[in-house]
């Protein structure tokens, strides 16, 4: 629900994903903060039960898996742990 549109584009010979980000009413950006959990120098995993819930269950945690990237509802319904990447809300 984050995102208005994803187009596959060719910069320089190149493919490249551009991707344009939802706005509300009076232009207001629909993500407020994006966090990135996992860093280079301290990886941040958890099982499946220790899946965190953001902000409530009102913003969204994107887990990368061994199934792919899920957000944090549907690793949890998965049953699959994996590195938290991020946190959007």
């Amino acid at each position: 629900g984050y995102l208005k549109n994803v187009a596959e584009v060719e910069v320089e010979g190149r493919p490249q994903l551009r991707i344009g980000l939802k706005y509300g009413p009076k232009r207001k950006p629909v993500i407020n903060k994006m966090t990135r959990v996992s860093k280079p120098g301290r990886r941040a995993y958890t099982k499946s039960k220790h899946v965190p819930v953001v902000r409530g269950g009102l913003g969204v945690a994107i887990v990368s898996t061994s199934q792919g990237l899920l957000p944090d509802r549907e690793a949890r319904r998965n049953g699959v742990g994996g590195e938290i990447v991020c946190e959007v809300w």
